[in-house]
């Protein structure tokens, strides 16, 4: 199989315990990776440091780059991916939790269709420190799936990605978004005829505590992500429906109590976990 690279950025706000579960889990896949890129978004905690010296010594495989402020994550992910040396990338995120056969899934699949751009899969879902799967957060599957399912909601969910860094870049990279700014690239990508997939089972334990529902109540992220399919829309993906509904639902979420929007979120859109 071909070799990977992976492509992950940690700030000043993520955990360090967060960090060396998720940099442990890289680096014990079951095809591991010669080239990990971690991108330092702006300065660190002395914590946050310690744990990269630490991951650094013990795997030379690491490569910690330092960026002196904090640009946001898809300017950090864009100098990251610049200096990944393989042209498959695996796409992880610094508070989540690779399965361990994840990337060998995922390398077998672009094996079986070099053809494809991106692959991601499923997420199993948990919250603080209990790893337990509470539900499990599906996407579509095929490329027809996927390509209508883009035109209001993220198709791939971001930390389970693995791309070809040729496409990415050939598509302009990540935007100067400080948020969306993966939807933003995948409904580019998908605009511009490129093929992707998603594998029928969780790649990664994905951290999915109470502030995550207290984000996507914010103005903030409903603008974001209406403006995100707005964008869409300018460029021909999406249709005048789905921003319309898009809008609708955001706007909807913002009024909605936590504990119903949790409810909606666990019973709609996500499936029980075991």
């Amino acid at each position: 199989m071909k070799p990977y690279s992976v492509l992950m950025t940690v700030w000043a706000k993520d955990k360090p315990e967060h960090l060396a579960l998720s940099l442990r889990s890289m680096i014990d896949q079951t095809i591991p990776s010669d080239d990990l890129v971690l991108v330092q978004d702006g300065p660190l905690t002395p914590e946050l440091e310690q744990v990269i010296h630490q991951f650094q010594s013990d795997h030379p495989t690491l490569h910690a780059i330092a960026l002196p402020e904090n640009v946001g994550l898809g300017a950090a992910l864009n100098t990251g991916l610049a200096q990944c040396r393989h042209d498959l990338v695996a796409r992880m995120d610094a508070d989540d939790i690779a399965l361990p056969v994840r990337c060998a899934l995922q390398l077998a699949a672009f094996e079986e269709d070099p053809s494809l751009d991106i692959v991601g899969g499923y997420a199993d879902e948990f919250a603080g420190d209990n790893l337990e799967s509470h539900s499990l957060k599906t996407v579509p599957l095929d490329q027809t799936a996927i390509y209508r399912y883009g035109r209001r909601r993220n198709p791939f969910i971001h930390p389970t990605v693995m791309y070809k860094k040729s496409t990415i870049l050939a598509q302009g990279g990540y935007s100067s978004l400080r948020r969306g700014q993966d939807m933003d690239l995948f409904s580019r990508l998908l605009h511009a005829g490129c093929k992707g997939r998603n594998l029928p089972e969780p790649l990664i334990r994905f951290r999915s505590g109470e502030d995550l529902y207290q984000r996507r109540k914010s103005w903030k992220a409903s603008q974001n992500y209406i403006a995100t399919i707005y964008r869409s829309w300018r460029r021909g993906y999406a249709r005048l429906p789905d921003l319309l509904i898009a809008a609708t639902s955001r706007l909807t979420m913002m009024i909605l109590p936590i504990p119903v929007l949790k409810l909606l979120y666990r019973k709609l859109l996500r499936k029980r976990g075991n």
